[in-house]
């Protein structure tokens, strides 16, 4: 892959776009998704813990801006050192940190209510839907159902970014194709992904609908990814930048969670202390006059800083894979401080996603979810009755688009028909779930 190509700054679909001088596209991308109504929604959407009432725990939209941050720090180690050694032009240090800066904030836009359980939720509810002999659902081609059975919040961030949002069906956001590519975590759609059995870590997900696959192989043809083909169809080798995006993501939550396990209860302060110490080495300095949060915050900045270091020496140290794509790990994984985050993430997943309060409002967000599905659902079974003129709906459904404020602008297909219920779905805050699933189940 080649740096020039890599870092481009046009806009997906607007060719005519001239570049100024005073005003770098990485920089407009920043602006268009921070003022977007999808960024502004995860204030109000489930990092770990839901609906919780504790005003200090991570939000997805906190989670954003931290890893922000992180990946602009990335972005401008690893710039530096390809300044130095030549793979790229003085001065273009700025514009890799700017891309990876954009596209962390960006990385959890599609991220439905209630997080991974959310997805699984929605995933879950089209899976049993697609049993029936529902019209909506047995005429969708048996190829796409596993956009909906499989729902990714990832390729639904993709559809935000490139469809919906600003300039809807022409380029959404337009981003600049190499945030767009230092995004895509997984260069795929659910149908080629199903019929492939490498192992390549760009694989391990889909990332774009066929609905946007078009705005991907702009974007993809730009930076010039690498393309494979599959039986099905092609795919493409990741961006090297979205190891850095993965990188600041893998840093902020793993780190993050612990302190906010601290704050929530569950975790006391030394056994958060014991799992940051080994990534930053025993305190030189007496701390016995701070208080436990003092101490965990002071261990979380030291952390985050001694693992940025870590994995730009990683990106240095499998450059060639990560340039001629074959590069098929995690930079944490990888790096020096591998065992420590891997003790991260067994504690976390043993003793924190496993919480009782925690299962209990998983529990509760799934059956909100549906309530939610098998509500608004309606409205889209009763436009497929009526040949899609919302005309022609009965005043109950007409009332239902009204009060809920569903869009139905593009619907005119089953598969047109699905996405924009996952679209309303997957866009709702965690609260804004509980109180349509009310009205509709009529609680």
């Amino acid at each position: 892959m080649d740096w020039s190509k890599l870092l481009d700054e046009g806009l997906l679909s607007q060719p005519e776009f001239t570049k100024r001088p005073n005003r770098p596209s990485y920089l407009q991308d920043a602006d268009r998704i921070t003022f977007s109504a999808p960024f502004r929604r995860l204030a109000n959407k489930t990092q770990v813990h839901p609906l919780y009432e504790n005003d200090h725990l991570h939000h997805r939209l906190i989670h954003s801006l931290e890893t922000s941050s992180v990946g602009r720090s990335l972005g401008v180690e690893v710039g530096e050192w390809l300044e130095s050694e030549g793979h790229i032009p003085e001065g273009e240090r700025h514009v890799v940190s700017g891309i990876v800066s954009a596209a962390c904030l960006a990385h959890d836009i599609g991220n439905p209510p209630f997080g991974h359980s959310g997805e699984a939720a929605i995933g879950q509810w089209f899976a049993d839907k697609f049993t029936t002999n529902e019209a909506l659902f047995a005429e969708l081609d048996t190829g796409l159902r596993h956009e909906f059975k499989e729902f990714e919040g990832n390729a639904q961030g993709f559809r935000i970014l490139t469809r919906l949002e600003l300039y809807r069906n022409a380029g959404g956001m337009r981003l600049s194709r190499g945030v767009l590519g230092a995004f895509t975590k997984y260069p795929v759609t659910a149908q080629i992904r199903n019929g492939l059995s490498t192992s390549y870590c760009g694989l391990k997900k889909f990332g774009i609908f066929e609905s946007e696959l078009d705005q991907f192989e702009e974007v993809a043809n730009a930076v010039g990814l690498p393309v494979e083909t599959g039986a099905k169809g092609v795919w493409w080798r990741r961006h090297p930048l979205v190891f850095l995006v993965e990188a600041a993501d893998d840093i902020c939550y793993n780190i993050l969670d612990l302190e906010d396990a601290f704050t929530s209860g569950d975790f006391s302060a030394e056994t958060v202390i014991g799992h940051l110490e080994p990534i930053t080495g025993k305190f030189s300095k007496d701390r016995s006059h701070m208080t436990d949060p003092d101490r965990i915050a002071y261990a979380r900045a030291r952390g985050i800083g001694i693992a940025i270091k870590a994995c730009v020496a990683a990106f240095k140290d499998n450059y060639q894979a990560i340039m001629d794509g074959t590069f098929s790990d995690a930079l944490i994984d990888v790096s020096d401080k591998a065992e420590e985050f891997k003790a991260i993430k067994k504690l976390a997943r043993e003793r924190l996603f496993t919480s009782p309060r925690k299962t209990e409002l998983e529990v509760q967000g799934r059956n909100v979810v549906h309530r939610v599905l098998e509500g608004v659902s309606e409205v889209y079974v009763k436009l497929h009755a009526a040949n899609w003129q919302a005309e022609d709906l009965d005043s109950y459904h007409r009332q239902l688009i009204k009060a809920a404020g569903i869009d139905i602008r593009d619907v005119d297909s089953p598969y047109s028909a699905l996405h924009s219920l996952s679209d309303y779905v997957s866009g709702m805050t965690d609260r804004y779930a509980v109180k349509i699933a009310r009205m509709v189940s009529g609680t």
